[in-house]
């Protein structure tokens, strides 16, 4: 079954159907092109949202990047981007093979179809042409039927009339002659015209409109197929990237399943283990015992060299529990202002670095020899002394690196020191500690005879006692009541202390303390414990860092 046969009659039924066809092809050229828009605001309102979300620091310098949660956090923002990816891959492909290709195919069956329809109208307008001459031949012929009728009815009647002359009479039968003779010839034309119609009409019906919307058919076809290999391309689009796409989420599984609370807890502690000891158990505080004042019980006590006199730990306000603030600590190329532990590890970073930087220069330095070697074997490569200013360079660098690898490796020995004298089992292997000043604290000058000898007795005390913290006591005046001064930087206990004289405070093998008052010649140094008290230790037992 085809048009020509079947519609010849509905021209105008194939000619708004074709038209339908057209705009069926363009709607969904315009719906591929807003759905590409849809998919690339979406690939890039995902990779703002990754954007927005992933960690601005490297990850080397950032300690959160160690948690298995944040790493796998990371790798779903990564799979994110994966599938931003192929959701602009599949805008690209509908683009390209669906709205280019399909708009081009569209214009061409525009103009096929104007084709196809323009010789449709023309060979309609030939057949009205001819069924208007038909008409007008006919019309002619009968006009002439007419008039030939008359002139014959005119010739008998004056052949009839007595009164008329033999010429009017022969005039009138001329007259009827002619015309019947021009009926004659306009019957054989209106005869002609019929039979040159009827044969156009026939090759109109049977020949030309036929072809004609055997060709819209056929163009319809290919254009319905071409429509419904769109359609398909459209479901393409999508599988092509389901493979990368199910990658992508089997990665956000596998990062899931790749969280580890246990192993995350053990990160914790090793960026943050500080490596100190428990602080001591505190000790009973016998006020009932008469305490050493200076001169009355009601004023305060100024020693000679202008420090107030320091009495019981309780009137301090220092907290003892971890959770208090913590005062800012000035950042140092040793990195000291941490903790052993810490200090440890960063010191150790900074020593796998140099080393790394070290070899590489190393590594240059003996290619650019190579490349000197070969130059002055074959002067036409290169000439050797342009090498001389980056071998020169690279030796400059080779010495700097060393002398810091230096530096850091006599840094590390002390830190690892610190950490091993933190625990218990490990103090007996450490040298003694200096003796104390053999002058009293500032605070206690009238005990000065007892102070130095206590103070050399609790020198010993930390090979018997092994690393126990001592507790602490500290003696303010009653006026030391209000906010304790800000300290003037931090130190950190080199060696254990007893403060058993007045003024003075116990301190534990590397302990943090704030420095509250710097040596004023006497070998004395006051600070103040985290877990509260306040008072002088041995300047020889600390190690200070000022803010």
């Amino acid at each position: 079954m085809d048009w020509g046969t079947e519609l010849w009659d509905q021209f105008e039924v194939l000619e708004r159907h074709t038209q339908w066809g057209l705009d069926l092809l363009d709607r969904y050229v315009k719906f591929v092109k807003e759905r590409t828009e849809v998919e690339q605001a979406y690939a890039k309102q995902l990779r703002s949202l990754v954007k927005k979300y992933m960690p601005k620091r490297p990850g080397k310098d950032d300690p959160e990047s160690k948690f298995s949660q944040q790493q796998s956090f990371v790798q779903i923002l990564q799979e994110v981007n994966d599938f931003a990816g192929q959701r602009e891959l599949v805008a690209e492909s509908l683009s390209v093979h669906v709205c280019l290709e399909l708009a081009k195919y569209s214009q061409e069956m525009k103009q096929e179809r104007k084709m196809h329809f323009q010789e449709g109208r023309r060979a309609q307008q030939q057949l009205e042409s001819g069924f208007k001459q038909l008409e007008n031949s006919k019309r002619k012929f009968e006009r002439d039927c007419r008039e030939a009728e008359k002139a014959a009815q005119t010739a008998e009647r004056l052949d009839q009339d007595i009164n008329a002359t033999k010429a009017d009479v022969e005039k009138a039968k001329q007259q009827a002659h002619l015309r019947s003779h021009m009926a004659e010839e306009s019957k054989n034309e209106y005869a002609a015209q019929l039979q040159r119609f009827n044969r156009d009409q026939a090759q109109f019906y049977f020949s030309q409109m036929p072809q004609i919307f055997n060709k819209l058919q056929d163009m319809d076809e290919r254009r319905a197929t071409h429509l419904g290999a769109g359609y398909r391309l459209l479901s393409e689009a999508e599988l092509q990237v389901v493979p990368i796409i199910a990658k992508c989420l089997e990665g956000m599984k596998v990062a899931a399943d790749a969280v580890d609370a246990k192993n995350d807890s053990q990160v914790l502690i090793e960026l943050h283990k500080s490596g100190f000891a428990r602080p001591g158990d505190v000790e009973f505080e016998d006020f009932s015992q008469p305490m050493n004042r200076v001169p009355s019980d009601s004023s305060l006590g100024t020693p000679s060299d202008g420090r107030p006199e320091l009495r019981g730990p309780g009137r301090s306000r220092a907290k003892r529990w971890p959770f208090g603030k913590k005062n800012k600590t000035v950042v140092t190329e040793d990195f000291s202002h941490l903790p052993p532990e810490q200090q440890r590890k960063r010191l150790q970073q900074q020593l796998e670095e140099r080393n790394r930087e070290l070899q590489k220069e190393i590594d240059q330095r003996e290619a650019l020899k190579k490349m000197k070697d070969v130059y002055e074997k074959t002067p036409q490569m290169g000439d050797p002394a342009s090498l001389e200013p980056r071998i020169t360079e690279t030796l400059n660098n080779i010495e700097r690196l060393k002398l810091e690898v230096q530096k850091y490796e006599a840094w590390l020995a002390e830190a690892e020191s610190r950490v091993l004298s933190n625990r218990g089992d490990t103090l007996g292997r450490h040298t003694r500690p200096p003796d104390p000043p053999a002058s009293a604290p500032p605070d206690s000058s009238s005990n000065s005879n007892n102070g130095s000898q206590d103070n050399k007795e609790s020198s010993e005390e930390p090979r018997s006692e092994e690393g126990q913290d001592a507790p602490i006591y500290t003696e303010f005046d009653e006026d030391f009541e209000e906010e304790p001064a800000s300290p003037i930087g931090h130190c950190v206990a080199i060696y254990h202390f007893e403060g058993s004289s007045e003024g003075t405070i116990s301190m534990a093998e590397g302990e943090d303390l704030s420095l509250m008052e710097e040596d004023k010649g006497d070998g004395w140094t006051r600070v103040r414990r985290k877990q509260g008290g306040e008072g002088y230790v041995p300047t020889s037992y600390l190690r200070v860092t000022l803010n």
